[in-house]
């Protein structure tokens, strides 16, 4: 059927406990172009059970834009970024769009070959997570920090 719809891109949701992560993993995203752009809201409320009980933390949401193609390096990315040892990392695929927009997620996203813009994930991010703090309100938060996480911060 040609009105069927082909995926181009995605939103990804993460989730964090301070708006400088949130904004730490935002920058490190697209710097390193496993997402073309980030939107930040918060706080939130998240409840959640953890530990045999309920409970309730403010939260800041990032949400950032990929293709398919770089989803499996966006994930690996937030996972080595994050500072929860179980970061929420959802995503969703975009089934509809504007093609000028959908044509630049893609262009942004793409890989550069020598490329300046281009780098590894968390190189000289300035707005980095800081690695081992306590991520309240998520599963699994307190993981002693990791210095050789793309985006640590000591």
């Amino acid at each position: 059927m040609d009105d069927e719809p082909t995926v181009r891109a995605l939103t990804v949701l993460t989730t964090t406990d301070t708006e400088h992560k949130a904004r730490g993993l935002a920058r490190g995203a697209v710097q390193g172009r496993v997402a073309a752009c980030a939107q930040i809201s918060g706080p939130v409320t998240s409840v959640y059970r953890w530990a045999g009980g309920i409970e309730t933390a403010q939260e800041w949401q990032v949400l950032l834009k990929t293709t398919p193609a770089r989803y499996a390096a966006l994930e690996a990315w937030l996972t080595a970024a994050h500072d929860y040892d179980t970061p929420e990392i959802i995503a969703t695929p975009v089934v509809r769009g504007s093609a000028a927009y959908l044509d630049w997620v893609e262009q942004e996203v793409t890989e550069r070959e020598q490329g300046a813009e281009a780098r590894e994930p968390g190189e000289g991010d300035s707005e980095a997570p800081e690695a081992g703090k306590s991520g309240a309100g998520e599963p699994g938060a307190g993981e002693p920090g990791n210095p050789e996480a793309p985006g640590a911060v000591e």
